[in-house]
């Protein structure tokens, strides 16, 4: 496959990704957030079962058992951030939980440090800086623009951050990750629908009016997306993945705005802007001076 090729890969993964903030904004006129999380996963699992069992048998040897209940953990820190920011589209728009979503790029290197005492890149304090000014002003420039909805994107950007470290401190070196996926996805689908039967009231009737967006995030952005990502990255530098992948929180916007009619202010805009540039500059900068080294 040529780099061309994968690249574009990249971009209709992240075009997926991104329409799929508005399914699951629509679908909450229909459904509990809690309830539409476990359909989706459960087709997201269901869609990656084939290619993870066509994994297990081109493996060199079974998974360890140890790793398993660490992989649920992680699995359990996924639903986390996946429900607040389902929760979250209830009281905001997909443009903000697009940009916002982002913020968990930058996240990463500062609680790496934190807790893993790993090096802190002198890039995080610009991008840290760019990121929290662009939050500011993706609210209007008033602390008051930002609501509650706002907030659970943020500390959900937390979890986000900590299912990719927990990922990378157990140093998987097992070449499945298509069953470390599935094993998140199959996770957040249980925790999703017990949650639901708690909280809300599941029926066929609301699942039927929305099995749209169930299947657009299930299938295709849960399962098709992914597999795009694991094909093209294997095809493509880092660097470009990079910034590819950080398009999702543009066709976000884009589509909130297509599909939904929302606007943002030039201000709000700038301050998407700024997030993403933040995110673009924590994952890129490390990997141009590697090139150099």
């Amino acid at each position: 496959m040529t780099r061309l090729r994968a690249d574009l890969l990249l971009l209709l993964a992240s075009l997926i990704w991104g329409g799929a903030f508005v399914g699951q904004s629509t679908a909450m006129a229909h459904m509990g957030p809690f309830t539409f999380i476990g359909a989706r996963f459960v087709l997201a699992s269901l869609a990656l079962l084939p290619f993870a069992l066509v994994e297990a048998r081109n493996a060199v040897g079974p998974m360890p058992a140890g790793r398993v209940p660490a992989l649920i953990g992680i699995g359990v820190v996924f639903f986390c951030g996946v429900a607040l920011q389902q929760v979250a589209l209830v009281r905001t728009s997909v443009t903000h939980a697009g940009f916002l979503t982002a913020l968990y790029v930058v996240m990463v290197p500062a609680i790496g440090a934190v807790f893993l005492r790993h090096k802190l890149p002198g890039v995080i304090w610009p991008a840290a800086a760019l990121s929290l000014a662009g939050t500011f002003l993706l609210g209007g420039g008033r602390i008051d623009g930002l609501g509650w909805g706002d907030a659970m994107l943020v500390v959900g950007a937390v979890f986000w951050a900590g299912q990719i470290i927990g990922l990378g401190a157990l140093a998987f070196d097992l070449r499945r990750p298509v069953m470390i996926t599935l094993t998140q996805f199959a996770v957040t689908a249980a925790l999703g629908l017990a949650a639901g039967f708690v909280f809300e009231t599941p029926n066929l009737d609301a699942a039927l009016l929305c099995w749209r967006e169930i299947a657009y995030t299930g299938f295709l952005s849960g399962g098709l997306a992914f597999t795009l990502q694991t094909i093209a990255q294997a095809h493509t530098p880092p660097a470009d993945s990079a910034i590819l992948l950080s398009m999702e929180s543009v066709f976000a916007a884009l589509f909130g705005a297509l599909l939904l009619g929302e606007r943002l202010t030039l201000i709000g805009w700038t301050g998407g802007a700024m997030v993403l540039a933040a995110a673009i500059l924590v994952q890129v900068t490390p990997l141009m001076k590697l090139r150099r080294t």
